[in-house]
């Protein structure tokens, strides 16, 4: 089983400013890891336990910025429903990065590509939580027609994302490098590592070798991670924590429509859709056979009888 890198904040730059050292007795300044562990020791609402990481952390002017900019009252309220939306997404997401034998704070990649919305769609047509685009997604198995875009699916999405992302790993060898490349492409990545002949993503910066969004994209996700690790020692109090994502799966014939299951299981007809995303018309077509859908843990078998009924409704008439 692979060993995880923990990284309880051991990173050599301050997070938070220090006071001056007494000129009279010079103390050894506090590493972050032990500033960090004293406020959280003051806090009764941050558990230390998720002060832990599984991916290189730099802290730096960048991330010092999105930080901010998070924090600030133009993103505040849009970012903090982003944290309540993690609870319900993120064990599902890192469950699965973590049987993959991939760094669960993976995830946060997630939260800055869509926010986990799943019908998010950039001004790329880059589509769903993992934001695919039509070729990438085709590529490593995302179905897509008239009907169906399984970019949208969280489950398949991320399976999908899963395969893309150990393949650039095992190119580029670096997970800040990864991020870089699923962001601009790894065929322009690869054109400017070796134009710089430097595999270092902080100093392709430097050289202002990436794009601007890119440039971006890695303090971005960096930014998010710090926040949502310890989201009260930011100022993001008293979110309100969604239950994890859990379902029921049901195969279903043609023609169901999601809007009248939803009032029968007394759902919102939101709530239901979302679940099953990659149907992106509400409905599966008659002329489908019969298609998986998930629905709401422990309504499997109502769900199974509701559609039982309608056949034999159907039938009858």
């Amino acid at each position: 089983m692979r060993t995880w890198v923990v990284l309880l904040f051991s990173i050599s730059i301050s997070l938070f400013a220090q006071a001056e050292t007494p000129k009279e007795a010079p103390v050894p300044a506090l590493t972050l890891k032990e500033k960090l562990k004293t406020l959280t020791s003051q806090s009764r609402h941050v558990q230390s336990d998720n002060l832990i990481f599984d991916l290189p952390v730099t802290y730096n002017k960048k991330v010092s910025k999105w930080i901010a900019y998070f924090q600030g009252p133009r993103s505040n309220k849009w970012f903090r429903e982003w944290l309540q939306r993690s609870y319900k997404y993120m064990p599902f997401i890192q469950a699965e990065l973590k049987k993959a034998g991939l760094p669960m704070d993976l995830a946060y990649m997630v939260m800055i590509e869509s926010g986990f919305a799943p019908n998010a769609i950039s001004h790329a047509s880059a589509v769903g939580p993992w934001q695919f685009i039509e070729a990438t997604g085709t590529r490593y198995g995302l179905n897509k027609t008239w009907w169906l875009d399984e970019r949208r699916d969280l489950k398949k999405s991320t399976l999908a994302a899963i395969r893309y992302l150990k393949d650039l790993h095992a190119e580029f060898g670096s997970w800040y490098l990864v991020a870089a490349s699923y962001n601009m492409g790894e065929n322009g990545l690869r054109r400017q590592i070796k134009k710089y002949g430097t595999k270092d993503y902080w100093s392709l910066i430097k050289l202002d070798a990436l794009p601007a969004e890119t440039q971006e994209y890695v303090p971005k996700i960096l930014a998010a991670m710090l926040i949502a690790k310890a989201p009260n020692l930011y100022g993001f109090r008293d979110l309100e924590k969604m239950d994890p994502l859990d379902y029921d799966v049901v195969l279903v014939p043609g023609g169901t429509d999601l809007s009248p299951l939803a009032d029968h299981l007394g759902v919102t007809r939101k709530s239901l859709k979302d679940l099953n995303a990659e149907l992106y018309l509400g409905y599966i077509p008659r002329q489908v056979d019969k298609h998986f859908i998930r629905v709401p843990k422990g309504a499997g078998q109502i769900v199974s009888s509701f559609i039982h009924q309608l056949n034999r409704k159907v039938a009858l008439e």
